[in-house]
């Protein structure tokens, strides 16, 4: 028997060559009953798809990098998950790139991709402080590229953010309203996009109930465990905080843990609330009040952004963007109820 190609099965099935490469990278645009007969008619056959040498010829890698600054944040590993999920389904693999929120690192990386090893990228940004028109340097060979959750605002490119002005106001306001009068806001790089953002909310929450601003209470942390332990033992020690605001997740498992090496009562003496998207903050002791970002339909709108440019030639470098809904989730970490009424 005659050896069987992409050519000759369309023949057999009397469809275009295009239809069936769709079915094999299991596009959603192709119709199921179409799909299932051109895999059945393969099998009968003996057809299988050579993958490389179509990438080859249309030029594609089929790869999307993801450039990310930490794993260690629950948030990133599920906005990667929703990225990889709408990458399989367009016949997609991904690259993963962590920067540890070095600038020099997101440099090399946006370098090295631009060798044809990915076809797109999406990123959550690192060296906001610094100068980001190497992006523009590549001018028109620049890769399709995305934003998610941190972004340059001087790049213009689509992005997907969540309304952390909103959230971190509502934040503040709900420790205000459980008695919080010196309520700490822990950062970790107030220049960042996310950082600023938040801490208008922070300032502006403070502002509504005339709450006196004390700058100390602004407290710089670091990407070290070590460090921020010290320096936040410290600042609760020092400035005696009723309250606190962390931007990240890490700084709230940072604060549990120098609450108890402080023997400070969460939420008696202090009351924590974080932005998380931690699955186990419920789990916690006492649980966690979190304001949660829907991180995996983040990353899933980042993939879609992309795609619009990868399938359907949008302009890469046209603006758009999408703001999505965080939810605040009220926990123990904030109640006022004693210790037996809690659940």
């Amino acid at each position: 028997m005659d050896s069987i190609n992409i050519k000759k099965l369309a023949e057999a099935l009397n469809l275009s060559t295009s239809t069936i490469s769709r079915a094999f990278r299991d596009n959603s645009d192709i119709n199921g009953a179409t799909k299932e007969r051109i895999l059945t008619k393969a099998k009968e056959l003996n057809y299988q798809p050579n993958h490389y040498a179509s990438n080859l010829r249309e030029q594609k890698s089929k790869t999307i990098a993801v450039i990310v600054p930490e794993l260690a944040n629950n948030y990133f590993s599920q906005a990667i998950h929703g990225i990889e999920r709408v990458a399989r389904e367009n016949g997609y693999h991904i690259l993963i790139y962590v920067t540890d929120d070095d600038y020099n690192k997101e440099v090399t990386f946006i370098s090295h991709l631009h060798n044809g090893r990915a076809d797109g990228i999406i990123m959550s940004v690192s060296g906001e402080a610094n100068d980001h028109n190497y992006l523009n340097q590549f001018e028109t060979k620049r890769l399709p590229l995305v934003f998610f959750d941190r972004i340059y605002d001087d790049i213009e490119t689509p992005r997907v953010i969540t309304n952390d002005y909103k959230s971190s106001f509502q934040a503040t306001e709900h420790l205000i309203e459980q008695g919080c009068k010196r309520i700490a806001y822990l950062v970790v790089n107030k220049s960042l996009s996310i950082g600023k953002t938040r801490m208008k909310g922070y300032l502006d929450a403070l502002s509504k109930y005339s709450i006196e601003f004390d700058e100390q209470l602004i407290v710089d942390c670091s990407n070290s465990y070590e460090e921020n332990s010290i320096i936040i033992k410290n600042a609760l020690v020092d400035l005696k905080p009723d309250g606190v605001f962390t931007s990240v997740e890490r700084l709230a498992f940072a604060t549990y843990y120098a609450c108890y090496d402080l023997e400070i009562s969460i939420p008696d003496d202090l009351k924590v609330i974080s932005f998380s998207s931690l699955e186990i903050a419920p789990l916690l002791n006492p649980s966690l009040t979190t304001i949660t970002q829907p991180a995996v339909e983040i990353g899933e709108e980042a993939a879609r952004l992309l795609f619009k440019i990868l399938d359907h030639h949008q302009d890469k470098n046209c603006f758009s963007e999408v703001v999505l809904d965080s939810k605040m989730i009220i926990r123990n970490s904030t109640s006022n109820l004693p210790e037996s009424g809690k659940k």
